[in-house]
């Protein structure tokens, strides 16, 4: 049912979820070692919650309805573009604070197995929100400019439609249910009436 696209975007958004739930486990645990009171550790676990409860959201619905307005292009990419301004500015933010914290945490004493696990935490923290940000913006940016690419070639029925589910050579009798009074259902009943 879904179409080569489709199955590459839901194949995105795949990863997305993973690298969002790695960097959620990494956030619990540095964000645990400090009693949950700094917020540059805090921004990525909160945002990786939000992130995770809005794209699993947006997947499920996908999944459950063959045209949900969410799962069409124009809704994709402002929910990923503005997650990923999100992701940049709390990044920015996180990252600045973290610049004191060495990047060698073999160089802690081995007897404080505690604070080296929270530094290796946060080295892999540091690289995974990064990571989770360029997914985020690539997903956008790919069905920003595979929609207005489709678009420009006469196929307009792509902001009509799920985005998972479009193929460009859908006829227009088909993509008529999409454009709202052309259904064969409606001019069966105008002819009743």
């Amino acid at each position: 049912m879904f179409s080569s696209v489709g199955r590459k975007k839901i194949a995105a958004q795949a990863v997305f979820l993973l690298v969002d739930i790695i960097v959620l486990a990494l956030s619990a645990t540095v964000n645990r070692f400090q009693d949950f009171f700094y917020v540059a550790d805090l921004f990525p676990f909160a945002l990786s919650i939000v992130s995770l409860v809005v794209v699993v959201l947006l997947l499920a619905i996908d999944l459950a309805l063959d045209n949900a307005y969410t799962a069409r292009p124009q809704t994709e990419i402002g929910i990923y573009g503005l997650l990923s301004i999100f992701w940049l500015s709390f990044n920015a933010f996180s990252t600045e604070r973290w610049s004191a914290i060495p990047f060698q945490c073999n160089s802690i004493p081995t007897e404080f197995v505690d604070e080296r696990l929270w530094c290796k935490s946060l080295q892999a923290l540091k690289s995974f929100v990064w990571i989770n940000f360029l997914l985020c913006l690539g997903i956008s940016l790919f069905t920003l400019r595979y929609s207005i690419s489709q678009y420009y070639q006469g196929n307009k029925h792509i902001f009509k439609m799920s985005f998972s589910r479009y193929r460009p050579d859908i006829q227009t009798r088909e993509t008529s249910f999409f454009s709202g009074r052309d259904s064969e259902f409606l001019q069966h009943f105008e002819k009743l009436t």
